[in-house]
């Protein structure tokens, strides 16, 4: 047994101070109310810390120099670094690209799954910013790798080097690599792909669209439940033309991700959205590309394309927004220290409701049976610790 002793315990609904988390293989078995010492156990003194629920990222392109499109053991490398920053699992996560570079990257989903790299976070079914977006709203994603679905799937109108059927055919072979794949509604084909996608188990996300607030209702009636970077790529929310934001904050049915940079939306916005859809209908992520986690001026890749890590963002050499150079634990500082969210608040956008909505029943929360995936800050919300079924992982 592994006892974390005098940590402030953050739970779903409050904080625990000066208590102790109890641990015993790979899961928590219980939370008590102050310092405890059992008999045999190995006691890990932590008062003047926080205990959290391990981040669960559900779109992170990459990290620390690394994007997940970058070849076969691209995926495990992003795995290995993201526990410093107390990632406990991710959704690797795509730029549009063609078939053959995905097929490449869902079966490094599936090894990194079946034989997860040792002290890594825990890879997740992929999250695919997909080919099936509105080139109008692309933003950094690659115009010539877009495709529509429906009539034009076989080929017939599709230019390029592949056609919609043939990204259709890997998403079906690889189908259990892939959890999220973002769609815009309003594109041809648009709804059919969305119930098809829904048919066959994945989650399917509403973003990079320019729909309106009518197609965006029809898209989730459809089967869309999650909608990819709230405010950022898509129609805004306006008096008399409420868009997709307006559709999602409206619609209890849908989580909808919020890049927590502060910069990619401003933290009265995001305290704003928060409180329109609660805690446990917001997820907040990161967007990291490669760059995420070095200094500006570091250059990297997105996809195959160059990107370089400007003073708030990732950026293409153009200058187009191409993600966020922000890692979870930053996510966490904003919103407690820029959006005004209590600590257990932040807690549910980073953990709890993201396990929620992959359906991930046994963790999340810092309870007693779930998966002792845990997260140590100190009282500048800095990562001390990091947790993953009970190991120690990462420790600064």
């Amino acid at each position: 047994m592994i006892v974390l002793a005098g940590g402030d315990l953050v739970l779903p609904d409050g904080v625990i101070p000066g208590g102790s988390l109890l641990i015993e293989g790979t899961r928590i078995l219980g939370i008590e109310p102050g310092p405890v010492q059992p008999a045999g156990a190995e006691v890990r003194a932590l008062a003047g810390h926080l205990i959290v629920p391990g981040f669960i990222d559900v779109h992170v392109h990459g990290v620390a120099g690394t994007d997940v499109l970058d070849g076969p053991d691209a995926v495990s490398i992003v795995a290995a670094h993201l526990p410093r920053y107390g990632v406990t699992g991710f959704c690797p996560t795509t730029v549009a690209c063609d078939p053959q570079t995905l097929d490449v990257f869902l079966a490094a989903v599936a090894r990194a799954r079946s034989a997860p790299v040792p002290r890594a976070a825990m890879v997740l079914p992929a999250h695919l910013e997909s080919n099936f977006i509105n080139p109008a709203w692309s933003g950094a994603q690659p115009a010539d790798c877009l495709r529509t679905y429906g009539r034009t799937a076989g080929g017939v109108v599709n230019a390029g080097a592949f056609v919609a059927d043939d990204i259709m055919r890997v998403l079906h072979r690889e189908q259990g690599s892939v959890g999220i794949v973002t769609v815009a509604p309003e594109v041809d084909g648009g709804l059919e792909l969305i119930r098809v996608l829904r048919d066959r188990g994945h989650i399917v996300s509403i973003g990079h669209s320019g729909a309106t607030y009518d197609e965006a209702r029809a898209a989730i009636a459809s089967g869309v439940t999650q909608a990819t970077h709230l405010f950022n790529r898509m129609t805004p929310l306006a008096h008399r033309l409420p868009g997709i934001v307006g559709a999602v904050l409206a619609s209890r049915e849908v989580a909808a991700e919020l890049i927590c940079d502060g910069y990619h939306v401003h933290p009265a916005v995001l305290s704003l959205a928060i409180g329109a859809k609660s805690v446990d209908r917001i997820m907040a992520v990161t967007d990291g590309t490669a760059v995420a986690g070095l200094p500006a001026g570091a250059r990297a890749r997105l996809g195959g394309r160059a990107i370089h890590a400007g003073p708030h963002s990732a950026l293409l050499e153009d200058g187009t927004l191409a993600g966020s150079t922000i890692t979870m634990d930053r996510a966490f500082r904003t919103l407690v220290q820029l959006a005004g969210l209590s600590l257990y608040q932040a807690a549910r956008l980073c953990a709890t409701t993201p396990a929620a909505e992959l359906a991930l029943g046994d963790r999340g929360r810092l309870e007693a049976g779930l998966r002792a995936d845990i997260v140590v800050l100190d009282r500048e919300l800095e990562v001390v610790e990091t947790w993953i079924g009970g190991l120690r992982v990462t420790e600064h």
